[in-house]
């Protein structure tokens, strides 16, 4: 039995890991903010430490003991300063990789985001590829903390594998594919441009499985690896795949591209002038995602992990749809519930 630290272990990959985890007869310890919900947790066994990682003296006792580190805290799509976000990115990883080196574990893995490389390329992008991140507080402080951890690999030979995912969905999903499904629901869901662009998205048993295999393969210590499904749906496939699932009809209303990039940097601005904490209806970053060709090889994991993506993207929609409509059919459901109440740092 392997002792296991898992920050951002409550949020919505977290759970997953865990199971997951559990499956395989691994001790699981879990870092939680003061304020969380960690019931979902006790239930299953899962040892919680009450901590943060901006605040290091909360990590030496949940690290005591451990042999391996995942580390999956972070910021994200939360309306907020560059830097809050580099508080939890930046400094929040740098905290959890020296203690990983002060608890002396065998391996940590490090989630990091395929949003580091920039957004357009309209190629497959390789793990060598220069981090370039689109100028939103995520991705830049995404970048900042990937390259800290590779750096700390160096200089300090921090025993860490990086991985690279895409955007993550899957049953339990409240911030992407619920909100997705929502506005198709309503009626309110839109296709920005074409929508013939590739969407850079992975099922989350994809991801978890990716984590596994950093975690346990000897060789990949000091590598930086894509997790991904090299077999993408275009934007268009992916919002009619929601609308088949959950019964309404497919959106239809195309707006150009540009015209939306420009409505998002206006929202923008009037967020930050009438000093808003609520998160723009439209930013830069969500038209870019939707709107552009993204696509990450997956090569490298395949040779070196034996990485393989097991879920299609059209099933994974059919497993998240079930979940979804679950959920809306009744409070309980029938689906072990997967998703935490609130995510503000998972």
């Amino acid at each position: 039995m392997t002792a296991i630290f898992i920050t951002g272990g409550n949020g919505f990959v977290g759970r997953h890991l865990v199971l997951a985890l559990q499956e395989r007869g691994d001790q699981v310890r879990v870092l939680a903010l003061p304020a969380e919900d960690t019931s979902w947790l006790e239930e299953r066994g899962v040892t919680v430490y009450r901590g943060d990682v901006g605040r290091p003296e909360s990590l030496v006792e949940p690290m005591r003991g451990v042999e391996q580190i995942i580390h999956l805290a972070g910021m994200m799509d939360v309306w907020r300063p560059l830097d809050d976000y580099r508080a939890v990115n930046v400094t929040g990883t740098e905290n959890v990789c020296r203690g990983a080196l002060a608890a002396q574990v065998r391996r940590i893995v490090h989630m990091s985001s395929s949003s580091v490389y920039g957004m357009g390329r309209g190629v497959p992008v390789h793990e060598d590829r220069p981090l370039a991140p689109f100028q939103d507080p995520y991705p830049i402080s995404k970048a900042e903390g990937d390259k800290m951890v590779q750096q700390m690999i160096v200089e300090d030979r921090l025993p860490a594998v990086i991985i690279r995912p895409d955007q993550i969905f899957g049953p339990g999903d409240q911030l992407h594919f619920a909100r997705m499904a929502d506005r198709v629901r309503a009626r309110k869901a839109i296709i920005v441009g074409s929508g013939r662009n590739a969407v850079p998205f992975v099922y989350v048993t994809d991801v978890v499985r990716g984590l596994l295999l950093a975690l346990d393969h000897e060789r990949a210590a000091g590598q930086a690896y894509n997790i991904t499904n090299d077999q993408p749906l275009t934007q268009e496939q992916f919002l009619d795949a929601i609308a088949q699932e959950i019964g309404a009809p497919p959106p239809r209303v195309h707006v150009p591209y540009r015209a939306l990039y420009a409505a998002g940097y206006a929202a923008e601005r009037l967020a930050i002038l009438t000093h808003s904490w609520r998160r723009p209806p439209v930013t830069r970053l969500g038209a870019a995602f939707f709107g552009t060709d993204n696509r990450y090889a997956i090569d490298k994991a395949r040779r070196e992990l034996g990485y393989a993506p097991q879920v299609t993207l059209r099933e994974g929609v059919r497993l998240a749809a079930c979940w979804y409509l679950d959920r809306h059919a009744s409070p309980g459901g029938t689906t072990p519930d997967l998703s935490p109440a609130a995510e503000r740092v998972s």
